[in-house]
């Protein structure tokens, strides 16, 4: 694969959009790599590093509902570290592993409290109330 990124700016036959770096491969084909921001026709927009063609390394992913994830990725799936804001303001603030809560982390609820723990999935036995003096 060619190592010289161009920018770019693609409008994907469904309508999304692409502004950032590419490469070409030895078979010339166009692919995202380095740094760009891709925006999909219902709302959803990327913005941070591709490569291989998909979401690696670190970015920001912003949905209509008002979710937003700020963190690191693997193959389009929210992996590492990172901060998942939800629509209704609680926020989780910790490890990931394909896309799933996964390891330590801090979750902080509607009044503004938080807990520590170790999350997996959806289930977090025995959370701590963070308490600061």
């Amino acid at each position: 694969m060619s190592e010289t990124t161009r920018e770019m700016c693609y409008i994907f036959p469904n309508g999304d959009k692409y502004e950032g770096e590419c490469c070409r491969t030895s078979n010339g084909v166009v692919m995202r790599k380095g740094f760009g921001t891709q925006t999909s026709v219902s709302g959803v927009t990327y913005t941070g590093e591709w490569d291989n063609d998909t979401m690696n390394g670190s970015g920001t992913l912003k949905h209509p509902s008002g979710t937003i994830y700020t963190g690191l990725f693997r193959d389009n799936m929210y992996h590492g570290k990172g901060i998942y804001k939800f629509p209704d303001g609680t926020e989780y603030n910790g490890t990931f592993n394909n896309n799933r809560l996964e390891g330590d982390g801090e979750f902080t609820d509607l009044q503004g409290l938080v807990w520590t723990g170790t999350f997996h999935n959806k289930a977090a036995l025995g959370l701590k109330l963070k308490v600061n003096m």
